[in-house]
C-alpha cells in the first residue's frame, strides 16, 4: 500500500474520544491506535495531538465542593490525562509499539529557546521510533495563556516537527457551503490557498467537551496551508478514516491545498507566536507597500511611524499598517530605544530582517 507522506501529525477531538456522558470511548481509542500502527509498521512517521483528558476526568468523579471553571477543569485534567495516557500505553504496548506523553502550555512556545527545546524533545523521541502524544497541561495552564483549543496545538506542532500533512479529526466530515444541519449544506472537498471563508457556513460553537469550533479549524489549516503543510479535515468517528485518507481512497472530507514552497524553521515559529509579542510598530504607506511587494525587504527604521509598545533586542513584534491592520510579525534585531538613533544613520540596520519576517497572508472572498 502507498501513502502519500511519510510525516503526519494527527489531531484527535474529545468529541471523537469521549460519549456523551464524558467517560472515554476506549473501542475508538483502540481504533485510532490500530490505524497509527499500522502506518508507523509501514514506515510512517506520526505525532498524536490527543484532546480527551478533561472529559475522561468528568467521569471520575465531580467536584466536592463549588468550585469556579479553571480549578474545574484542573481537577479532571490531572485525573483524566492518567486514564487517557494509560489507555493509549496499553493499546500501543499490544502492537509491540512505545508512545510517550509529551504536555505543554503556550508559553514553552513563547521564546525561540523554549521552542528549539521542545522541538528537540519531539525529534529526540521519534528517531528513537516512540510517537509523542501531545496534549497541553490544564492543570497549569492559566485561561489567557492557553490555546485556543488542540487545534492550535496541532497546528504548532506539526509546524515544528515539519509535517508534510496535518490530520484533524472531529465528529464532523469537514467544513460545509452552509451549516451541516441545514439540509442544502454541501461539504467542501478542497480548499484552495486564494478560498476565503464560505460565508455563513462555518460555526464558532464549541463543542461540549472541546474549547474549538469550525471556524478555528478552518483559520489554522488555512496557515498551515501557506506554510506549505496539507490539512484534512474528517471525521474520526468513520471506520479506517485516518488510513483511507493517507491511501488516497476517496473520502468525503476537506482537504487543504498547500503551497508548494514552505517557510523556513524559523519563521513557521515566528508565525504561530503571535500571542508573544512585545512590542508594536506603526509603518507607512511606503514601508506598508515594499513589505508586502513580492521582492524580499527587510523592515528599516525609516519606514517605521510609532512604536506603540517598547520592546527590547530578540523580542517578537508585530507590524502594522496606519490603519491598524496586521501586515507582519518579526524579531527585533535591536530595541526599541535605538531605533531613532538609528533612523538618523547613513546606513540604517534593518529592525526586522527578512529571514526573521513573517507576513500575514491574506485571501480574497
Amino acid at each position: 500500500m502507498q501513502f502519500r507522506y511519510h510525516k503526519i501529525t494527527v489531531k484527535v477531538g474529545s468529541n471523537v474520544l469521549a460519549k456523551a456522558d464524558g467517560t472515554l470511548n476506549v473501542s475508538r481509542i483502540a481504533h485510532l491506535v490500530d490505524q497509527i500502527a499500522f502506518l508507523r509498521k509501514k514506515g510512517m512517521e506520526v505525532v498524536l495531538v490527543s484532546s480527551g483528558a478533561v472529559a475522561a476526568g468528568r467521569a471520575v468523579l465531580e467536584p466536592s465542593r463549588k468550585t469556579d471553571a479553571v480549578s474545574k477543569r484542573q481537577l479532571w485534567a490531572a485525573l483524566g490525562q492518567v486514564k487517557l495516557i494509560s489507555r493509549y500505553s496499553d493499546f500501543f504496548n499490544e502492537h509491540g509499539l512505545t508512545c510517550a506523553q509529551v504536555l505543554t502550555t503556550k508559553e514553552n512556545f513563547s521564546s525561540r529557546g523554549h521552542y528549539l527545546n521542545m522541538k528537540n524533545c519531539m525529534t529526540t523521541l521519534l528517531e528513537n521510533k516512540v510517537i509523542p502524544i501531545v496534549n497541553e497541561n490544564d492543570t497549569i495552564s492559566v485561561t489567557e495563556l492557553m490555546f485556543t483549543d488542540n487545534d492550535e496545538l496541532s497546528g504548532l506542532i506539526a509546524s515544528m516537527v515539519n509535517s508534510e500533512a496535518l490530520i484533524i479529526l472531529s465528529n464532523v466530515d469537514g467544513v460545509y457551503t452552509a451549516h451541516p444541519e441545514n439540509e442544502n449544506a454541501e461539504l467542501i472537498r478542497k480548499v484552495g490557498i486564494n478560498d476565503g471563508e464560505p460565508e455563513n457556513a462555518i460555526s464558532g460553537n464549541h463543542s461540549e467537551f472541546g474549547r474549538g469550533g469550525m471556524l478555528t479549524k478552518f483559520r489554522i489549516a488555512k496557515k498551515l496551508a501557506s506554510d506549505g503543510i496539507s490539512v484534512h479535515l474528517a471525521n474520526g468517528i468513520k471506520e479506517n478514516i485516518l488510513v483511507d485518507i493517507l491511501s488516497e481512497k476517496e473520502v468525503a472530507h476537506t482537504w487543504f491545498e498547500p503551497v508548494p514552497k514552505p517557510a523556513s524553521g524559523v519563521k513557521k515559529w515566528i508565525a504561530y507566536s503571535d500571542g508573544f509579542t512585545k512590542g508594536r510598530v506603526v509603518v507607512n504607506k511606503g514601508a506598508a507597500a515594499a513589505l508586502k511587494s513580492e521582492k524580499a525587504v527587510s523592515l528599516l527604521p525609516v519606514g517605521i511611524v510609532t512604536i506603540e509598545n517598547e520592546f527590547k533586542k530578540g523580542d517578537l513584534i508585530r507590524i502594522v499598517d496606519e490603519s491598524g491592520n496586521t501586515i507582519g510579525l518579526g524579531k527585533a534585531q535591536y530595541g526599541s530605544d535605538k531605533v531613532e538613533v538609528e533612523k538618523q544613520s547613513e546606513k540604517q540596520k534593518a529592525l526586522v530582517h527578512y529571514d526573521y519576517l513573517y507576513m500575514e497572508k491574506t485571501t480574497n472572498g
